[in-house]
């Protein structure tokens, strides 16, 4: 579910720090939050589909974003997680009319949104606005190349560890035992985040908890020992 609200007033302070307002100066970010709409999006809601017309782009301000593919094959694929203070779903970026993917809520998120219609415009009148969404796109891009050759070079143990270390040094909270990935991550989504089988997760994650590497609870992960999982990760 989601709830649409208005923030005219939202303070410009709460969004300076993020990638695309942090080099514009206070009257630029007023004028591109005066033009922006607000949800609050429940976990699990879908905030566009993959093939849908591209008619907004967002920015999270809390929460996270899980986005996904389907196959040919009609299985799912997880790409990529989204942290705050990040764009998303900028299609008109890339000249396309639809959305390549899907993006859903993976725990209760306020985005706001904007009609791709006056990207153009935030382009040419806000140069750094537009320099933060193109050093988005190359870091996912990068992301993806990178995923890419896990897949072909890993062992599954490797894939698994790395998707791990990678998540819990972008997005983790410091909890006293360790590092705590801040969403819901279950046992079939580092499956498809990993291309490999749900048995061979379970049985990977069964074995590092075992030996307190990481900790597993109701599709919570905790990091414990970031050291041995890293050594995992980049074993020879």
């Amino acid at each position: 579910m989601s709830t649409a609200a208005t923030y005219p007033r939202l303070d410009e302070s709460l969004l300076s720090h993020m990638p695309p307002f942090k080099n514009l100066d206070r009257t630029a970010i007023r004028a591109i939050l005066d033009q922006a709409s607000s949800r609050h999006l429940d976990a699990g809601t879908t905030v566009f589909e993959e093939g849908a017309n591209a008619d907004r782009f967002f920015i999270l301000l809390d929460g996270y974003v899980r986005v996904l593919r389907l196959t040919a094959d009609g299985e799912q694929v997880i790409l990529l997680h989204i942290p705050p203070g990040q764009l998303f779903g900028i299609a008109v970026a890339l000249g396309r009319t639809t959305y390549p993917a899907t993006a859903v809520t993976a725990a209760d998120a306020i985005v706001l949104s904007w009609p791709s219609a006056i990207f153009g415009h935030f382009k040419s009148s806000y140069p750094e606005f537009a320099t933060a969404t193109y050093d988005t796109i190359g870091l996912r891009l990068a992301d993806r190349n990178d995923r890419l050759i896990s897949l072909a070079t890993q062992r599954v143990e490797q894939r698994v560890a790395s998707v791990l270390v990678q998540l819990s040094n972008q997005n983790s909270r410091a909890v006293a035992e360790g590092a705590e990935i801040p969403f819901p991550l279950s046992r079939q989504d580092l499956s498809e985040m990993t291309a490999t089988t749900l048995h061979t997760v379970s049985r990977l994650l069964s074995a590092w908890e075992k030996e307190g590497i990481i900790r597993s609870r109701r599709k919570r992960i905790t990091v414990l020992s970031a050291e041995n999982l890293e050594r995992i990760a980049h074993r020879d």
